[in-house]
């Protein structure tokens, strides 16, 4: 009885133990291997083409101003010898669909090429890296790095590595900002200590996003936050080029000796080293096959051809290859030949379609506009002489950095006299750079030349300068008696 009473005091003084599960598994740090090869100067050489483009643009000069300038203040941009205006958003609708095609493209032949190699995610990336490797070292350095306690050398190089990211992310805030608001003028505004509030977030914002991204985010940015990663699967096919493991190739896996040979005790040509997965940047092994987190770098092809090398077997264990090719076992030039399939075709045709009327519309773009409005609040009238009359508002802009003059020419119907409603009116001559002028004009018509209604008319705008011609289309109304 007493051996009951006590298991009853154990059961209500002993509580419960909670079991918490969680659901999210924090990412372990990638620590990837610095690797050498083809792929990794082609990475390098597309580093070093963006950034040269992206850091010494806003210095270069054009007529007397920075060569590409997006003036939010002004309403204008200036892109080399073109400038353009809110009016032009057509032309960024153009380039966002020329883009866009540019993307299915080359995702449909080759994959992942922008994400691999131009993306500004993977460039900043490699850039922090590098700067990371030089600073801390390779990568069992880093790591041994990490994992021991502080002492002056892991302090010193832990801050001289923020100091440089921090100074680059800065930079790279301070160009973007550069694009906006003349870098000429906002450099020595820094070191004055004049900037405007609107300058200092925003290179504030951009360079602690670079900070960020590049040197902490890195791979969640491709993992998670890209959407391109999540519906990339549906420009792919058969016969596009992704890195791919030759399984049937390297099967069975096995570490072995140099000497005991590539199929030595039945394994495949994969010595199972996993230096593959050391150099992804993503942190992914190719050899479980295509990931949505592979962003095509082709990291992982330098390092396994510089194995093979090692070990004396052929390359391509891990390539650039096709489903297809991979399947039915095809040559390099067996694959090429199905880069001209249907999709392929059909993008090419649209994108080259969409870009050389860009060119030539851009090509003949005006230098200056012409808009008419007639006078709604009278239709027609008649003049004291007998004249049918109608009034129309002229607006002419001058879209150059120059001073040009214009003439006017109203055609399509005979007999028509042109009258400036203010006698002293300028007219359109000398309009200054930018300049926007608003003329009332009145034009006369003999009664009894034609019959009454709506009739069509064009105001013709001629360039003095260059014989640059706008025409715009109104109507000239006579009424019925």
């Amino acid at each position: 009885m007493s051996d009951i009473k006590q298991n009853a005091v154990n059961k209500t003084t002993i509580p419960e133990q909670e079991v918490v599960l969680s659901l999210y598994k924090s990412a372990d740090k990638i620590y990837a291997r610095s690797v050498s090869g083809m792929f990794n100067n082609w990475r390098w050489v597309m580093v070093w083409a963006t950034q040269l483009f992206f850091y010494g643009v806003p210095w270069l000069q054009w007529d007397g101003r920075q060569a590409m300038l997006f003036d939010l203040d002004a309403k204008r941009f200036y892109i080399f010898g073109l400038i353009f205006h809110p009016q032009d958003l057509i032309y960024l609708s153009f380039l966002l669909i020329v883009s866009a095609l540019s993307l299915f493209l080359f995702t449909a032949i080759a994959g992942r090429l922008w994400c691999g190699y131009t993306c500004p995610q993977t460039v900043y990336t490699e850039i922090y890296m590098w700067m990371e490797n030089k600073i801390e070292g390779d990568r069992i350095a880093r790591m041994r790095l990490d994992d021991s306690k502080w002492t002056l050398n892991k302090f010193t190089r832990k801050s001289l590595k923020q100091f440089a990211w921090i100074t680059f992310g800065l930079w790279t805030g301070v160009t973007f900002v550069g694009y906006f608001s003349s870098i000429r003028e906002l450099v020595p505004n820094i070191v004055n200590w004049q900037l405007g509030g609107w300058e200092t977030f925003w290179i504030c914002f951009y360079g602690f996003a670079t900070y960020g991204n590049a040197g902490y985010m890195r791979e969640q940015v491709c993992k998670y936050m890209c959407p391109y990663a999540r519906f990339q699967s549906a420009m792919f096919d058969d016969d596009t080029m992704i890195v791919t493991y030759d399984e049937a190739r390297g099967e069975p896996r096995g570490a072995r000796s140099k000497k005991a040979g590539e199929n030595a005790n039945g394994l495949g040509s994969c010595i199972d080293c996993s230096i593959c997965v050391q150099v992804c940047p993503t942190g992914i092994d190719i050899r479980k096959g295509l990931q949505y987190e592979c962003i095509g770098c082709g990291a992982c092809i330098d390092a396994c051809d510089d194995v093979m090398d090692k070990m004396g077997y052929a390359k391509g264990l891990i390539k650039y290859s096709t489903q297809n090719g991979i399947t039915n076992r095809w040559s390099r030039q067996q694959m090429l030949q199905r880069l001209l399939r249907p999709r392929v075709i059909i993008y090419t045709t649209i994108l080259l379609a969409l870009t050389i009327g860009m060119v030539v519309s851009l090509y003949f773009k005006p230098d200056f506009r012409l808009d008419v409005l007639r006078d709604r609040a009278v239709m027609s009238r008649y003049t004291d002489e007998g004249m049918i009359e109608n009034v129309y508002n002229l607006k002419l802009e001058n879209d150059t950095e120059a001073v040009h003059d214009y003439a006017l020419k109203v055609t399509g119907l005979e007999g028509l006299v042109v009258h400036f409603a203010d006698e002293n009116s300028q007219d359109f001559k000398g309009l200054r750079p930018f300049e926007t002028r608003n003329v009332v004009i009145e034009l006369e018509l003999p009664d009894g030349v034609t019959r009454a209604g709506s009739h069509k008319i064009f105001f013709e705008m001629t360039d003095l300068q260059t014989s640059e011609a706008v025409k715009e289309k109104s109507v000239f109304i006579v009424p019925s008696n």
